[in-house]
This record gives structure tokens, sequence and C-alpha cells, in this order.
């Protein structure tokens, strides 16, 4: 199975009305998450958040297209060229 390296980005406007079902979804890709970092910037009522994932594109792709589907969240995704078999 043909394997990549992505690290998604997150920016959460108004966390607080999103920051649950955020977590919700990373936790429904445990499998593929290998860490995640955020910073709040309460000051300003955002959170930005990175994770960094190993999975397939198809994987990568649901992942970062949920998290993207939900209000107040914009989402980036840098993916590695190389592949790793598995």
């Amino acid at each position: 199975m043909e394997k990549k390296i992505a690290v998604v980005s997150a920016i959460l406007e108004e966390p607080q009305e999103v920051q649950q079902r955020f977590n919700e979804i990373i936790a429904e890709f445990r499998g593929i998450v290998r860490g995640r970092t955020g910073i709040p910037f309460d000051q300003y009522d955002i959170s930005v958040v990175t994770i960094i994932v190993f999975a397939t594109v198809d994987e990568i792709n649901s992942f970062t297209g949920k998290l993207g589907n939900l209000k107040h969240i914009s989402v980036k995704t840098s993916i590695s060229k190389k592949t790793i078999e598995e």
C-alpha cells in the first residue's frame, strides 16, 4: 500500500463553536494521525492547528474533506512527493 506523509493546517475561527466536532473528526482518523499541535489566539477568537498524518492519498483527502466542510474552518494540506511502500 502506497502511503505519504502530509501536514494539514487548519485555522479555526470562533473555535468554541467548532472545536468539539473538529476533535471528533480527528479522533475518527486517529489511525493516520502521527502528531498534532495547536496554538490558541484567544484575543482574536482564532486557533491554529497543525496535524501530521501518514496515510494513502485517499485517506488524506477524506480526512481533510471532512475538516474543510466544517463551518468557520480553513484547511490547507501539503503532501509529500515521496511515496512510502508498506
